[in-house]
């Protein structure tokens, strides 16, 4: 009785506030609010399902269909570079039970060195569901747990690496020549799109391996459990963490004339020390620079923890020169942290992270180191973020087209690449986000709703344009790798750089 009353009473002040405040709530969106606020038996006024009405999911994965459209111009020879492995994929929790490991609290680790730190580390990330990546410094003891991994029941190999990854997604486009420079054995150049060109100075005789441990959503290790499913990475990469493959993408780029050029790697250079990273960060800035002007650069970032590294990468180094970049929640939050941006006190994200305060670190980055003004010297004028229920793709006035359809082409791939489906199946899927948010958590801020029926939100903050799309989440997901990289991938197929602004 008293719940029931509860509930409605929240409900009317909701309502209340929603009239007064003046925000429009479409119509769906609203009886899905007072529904998943309503006790069970409760039927509100407005809330009742109308004969035909389809689902949320359903009316958003039909929406996708019609709005999601192809640019007037798309790429036809993209350069991706320059990490490359093979992925084991694993229980996580099982693999490390079968190590003879013991649950207990969690704790990360910068580097990881032993066994100790592995088991304590993945915890860490698997009772906040948040993916990571980590480097393992004791070759050694890293190869014999990898003779675990590929030995243990179910363990799967993948093509690895967030290139290689993201030119296997490009390269399932037939009008698209892949052009992949990485480390490339024997075991990943067999698992590769034949229609990537792999130049031979990038072949070697060996593989590189990652570690994946995934989780599920729910899945529980002594008093650890997961709030949703997600995956733990670790390796001894030396080749990948030297980024040892830059010099020879570059030097291939001549010949093969791309019209876009997509990097990522960068994370893996951390885990090699400062000594070793900030030199050949120069390095990779100096090589970086000689791709024309006129060819935009997308980078991918990834899992890093040291704050100066990161400095390194956005402010002097690496992120001027780029123009697109494509990062989760993890990473968006820890540029904040480490370049002393907006909501750098907010230790992590508690929950689904705030539509606003995302919408604050975008446009800081883009005011702060890209190109938000015509006399900047910065190139970056697009970011792809990316979080499991929802994305957000900021571009800078004038130089990006099509982005309505790319933030939902990307959202789309994320439904149907977990579910391991061609199309979205709305039985296995189910909204998440949120249904109303604001464009920033401070003021000025904008009331913003999401409507199923056209489920891409429009907001401009000064010079630069978000776009919002809602992601259907899987259910029961196959796997969760890779999906950061197949959503940039195809956030960039459907992206289209306008002719008359040239980088």
């Amino acid at each position: 009785m008293w719940g029931k009353a509860a509930a409605v009473a929240l409900l009317a002040l909701a309502v209340g506030y929603l009239y007064h405040t003046g925000t429009d709530l479409p119509a769906r969106a609203l009886r899905y609010y007072v529904t998943t606020t309503t006790p069970p038996g409760a039927t509100p006024t407005g809330a009742e399902h109308r004969p035909g009405e389809p689902s949320l999911e359903r009316a958003i994965a039909s929406a996708w269909e019609t709005l999601i459209t192809p640019p007037s111009r798309q790429w036809s020879k993209v350069a991706v570079g320059v990490n490359a492995c093979v992925d084991v994929v694993v229980s996580g929790v099982g693999l490390l039970q079968a190590s003879a490991l013991d649950p207990g609290p969690g704790l990360d680790h910068e580097v990881l060195h032993s066994r100790e730190d592995l088991k304590e580390a993945f915890i860490h990330y698997m009772e906040r569901g948040a993916a990571a990546e980590r480097f393992f410094s004791d070759e050694e003891v890293f190869q014999r747990i990898a003779r675990a991994a590929a030995e243990y029941p179910g363990a799967k190999l993948y093509v690895g690496g967030n290139a290689a990854l993201i030119g296997q997604k490009l390269a399932s486009y037939p009008e698209i020549t892949v052009l992949l420079c990485g480390p490339v054995g024997p075991k990943l150049h067999e698992m590769l799109d034949e229609q990537i060109v792999v130049p031979p100075d990038s072949l070697q005789e060996s593989d590189e391996y990652h570690l994946i441990l995934e989780y599920q959503a729910g899945e529980q290790w002594g008093s650890t459990r997961a709030p949703q499913a997600n995956r733990f990475i670790f390796s001894h990469d030396v080749s990948n963490g030297e980024m040892s493959s830059l010099e020879t993408f570059v030097a291939s780029l001549e010949d093969f004339q791309p019209d876009l050029v997509v990097l990522s790697g960068l994370h893996m250079m951390e885990g090699q020390g400062r000594l070793v990273w900030e030199e050949r960060l120069k390095e990779a800035v100096a090589v970086i620079s000689e791709i024309r002007k006129d060819v935009p650069v997308h980078l991918e970032l990834a899992s890093m923890t040291d704050p100066d590294y990161m400095n390194s990468i956005m402010q002097e180094q690496v992120m001027p020169i780029v123009s697109s970049i494509g990062l989760n929640e993890q990473e968006l939050l820890f540029l904040a942290q480490a370049g002393g941006g907006p909501h750098a006190d907010l230790p992590s994200w508690d929950g689904v992270p705030d539509v606003g305060r995302v919408s604050d670190i975008l446009l800081w980055i883009l005011e702060e180191h890209g190109r938000s003004e015509p006399s900047a010297e910065a190139e970056l004028t697009r970011i792809h973020f990316h979080t499991l229920a929802y994305h957000v793709l900021a571009t800078v006035d004038g130089y990006w087209g099509n982005q309505a359809a790319a933030v939902m082409a990307g959202a789309r791939v994320a439904s149907t690449q977990a579910c391991g489906v061609r199309t979205v199946d709305a039985e296995a899927v189910e909204l998440k986000a949120p249904v109303a948010f604001s464009s920033s958590h401070g003021e000025p801020r904008a009331a913003l709703t999401l409507d199923p029926a056209e489920p891409i939100t429009v907001w401009r903050r000064g010079s630069v344009t978000f776009h919002f799309s809602p992601v259907l989440v899987c259910k029961q997901p196959l796997r969760t790798v890779g999906l950061g990289d197949a959503i940039s991938a195809e956030g960039l197929v459907y992206s289209e750089l306008k002719p008359q602004q040239m980088f």
